[in-house]
């Protein structure tokens, strides 16, 4: 029985080194693919409230807040005035703002849309690809896109009128 075992138990700590040594060689060398500053943000094709299926590529050339919410989330409920306030502001001069739902369900997002009386542009990511792609915990989490495609900033928890509109402020006049 013993002989038995120390084929496995090598397979074990084979496999146990491997994975740690992906894992140090990941952080060390910043492979986890999640968008820094000065990066270039990652696409994505996500439904929309509309029907259709957007991407990141279709506002090449303008200014983007990706505002990763839910409807659960007490700081995203909170910020959703400043942000619908800043999309009235800004969007004449270039600039977009994008929620990005993360996990829930059309009706969910329509009722809470109508509630807190919001217009700009939502998409759905029920299956978490563009959360995983810009590495977001926790919510709220806000990237802030320049017209080059690159993420300029990153805010992650609540935003208030104030930041809001300095960090689009940067990305209008850099």
């Amino acid at each position: 029985m013993g002989k038995a075992r120390k084929p496995i138990q090598i397979i074990i700590l084979s496999v146990i080194l491997l994975l740690g040594g992906y894992a140090i060689g990941s952080s060390v060398f910043g492979g986890d693919g999640k968008p820094r500053e000065g990066s270039k943000a990652p696409s994505f094709e996500l439904l929309g409230l509309d029907g259709l299926t957007h991407t990141l590529d279709e506002y090449k050339g303008k200014s983007v807040v990706l505002n990763f919410w839910g409807s659960w989330c007490g700081p995203c409920v909170k910020e959703m005035p400043a942000l619908q306030a800043q999309w009235e502001k800004w969007k004449d001069q270039g600039v977009v703002v994008i929620g990005v739902n993360v996990g829930e369900d059309q009706m969910t997002v329509e009722n809470f849309i109508k509630l807190v009386d919001i217009d700009f542009p939502v998409v759905m990511d029920s299956g978490r690809s563009a959360v995983r792609s810009y590495g977001v915990s926790p919510l709220p989490t806000t990237f802030f896109i320049n017209t080059k495609g690159k993420v300029d900033s990153i805010h992650i928890g609540q935003l208030d009128l104030d930041s809001l509109d300095g960090q689009i402020g940067k990305l209008v006049n850099p």
